[in-house]
């Protein structure tokens, strides 16, 4: 269950909480009159279902300019009112998607921040050292670190919507992000290079790591998959299926093996990468906006579209 706190102009209360009775799913609902300071008016307090959440939140949509409010994730809820309230609201609260609490993480995750370059900057890195020790377990250990997922999820969302700036912010994000990633890693290894410690035979001739420059057509279904599992991921809150994600796709690896083989002048290994980043970019955002579009769409208890 959300646990929802409002903050209600005074006048309006009893529209408020009469949006809260009429919804199913809605319980634990408590008044406190003129309890808030700022903004100023009554504090409305409630419970309600996942399955709810984007009717009540699209019914009350006016509290985000004359109220406010707010809500987090009830753990444990000891309550027969509860049981009876997650009981009559439609669907199940896995399936579940708060459009609204999307809304915001997404956003979130399209602006460029210093510790979402530091996290794709240091996976990268990792990479071109699996790749030039020929270690899966460093490129897989990368893979997971790497943070480019919310930036691709956003671009989903943001097409979901038609809303070109949160498009355009997210498409920067990744931009930004890799290139200055792939340009860290770069003067790192061309280091490493100048040092003598690795050369040209050090790269290209390991098997097992071949599959980042050579793209295919299960790369492509690879990444369809894996950007719809990724945004089922998010919307059901699922963090441990976002990690299975996360090793599914070659982007990291295929950055990290851009700046190896630019330090040693490895073209067509640089083209190999290039193509294998841009395909599991592609697919990945084809096949989360389809997810999305299904959610709205097809289940019931998620297409609630007030919220949108």
């Amino acid at each position: 269950m959300l646990h929802l706190r409002l903050i209600v102009p005074a006048a309006r209360t009893e529209e408020a909480t009469a949006v809260l009775e009429s919804c199913p799913g809605v319980t634990n609902i408590v008044v406190l009159p003129g309890a808030a300071r700022e903004p100023r008016g009554d504090v409305v307090l409630c419970d309600a279902a996942r399955e709810s959440a984007n009717e009540v939140l699209g019914r009350l949509a006016w509290l985000r300019t004359e109220g406010s409010i707010a809500a987090e994730q009830v753990d444990l809820s000891l309550s027969e009112a509860a049981d009876v309230a997650v009981e009559e609201a439609p669907g199940e609260p896995d399936d579940a998607v708060v459009w609204a609490e999307l809304a915001q993480r997404v956003s979130a995750d399209s602006r460029v921040t210093w510790s979402y370059l530091v996290f794709l900057t240091i996976a990268t890195l990792l990479v071109g050292i699996g790749v030039l020790q020929n270690s899966l377990v460093l490129i897989v250990g990368a893979m997971v670190l790497g943070p480019e997922f919310g930036a691709v999820a956003a671009v989903c969302f943001g097409l979901l919507r038609g809303d070109g700036r949160l498009i355009v912010s997210a498409l920067r994000t990744l931009v930004v992000g890799f290139v200055a990633a792939i340009a860290i890693a770069y003067a790192c290894a061309l280091a490493a290079y100048w040092l003598g410690w690795f050369g040209p035979g050090d790269i290209g001739g390991h098997e097992e790591v071949q599959f980042i420059v050579k793209p295919d057509r299960w790369s492509f279904v690879v990444a369809l998959l894996a950007g719809a599992a990724g945004v089922l991921s998010i919307t059901a809150g699922k963090s441990t299926a976002l990690i299975g994600v996360f090793i599914s796709v070659t982007t990291v690896p295929a950055a990290g093996y851009v700046a190896v083989s630019l330090a040693v002048q490895e073209l067509r290994e640089v083209g190999g990468s290039i193509s294998q980043l841009a395909l599991n970019l592609l697919g990945m955002s084809v096949a989360g906006t389809l997810t999305l579009l299904v959610q709205r769409r097809f289940w019931p208890q998620v297409g609630r579209r007030s919220s949108l």
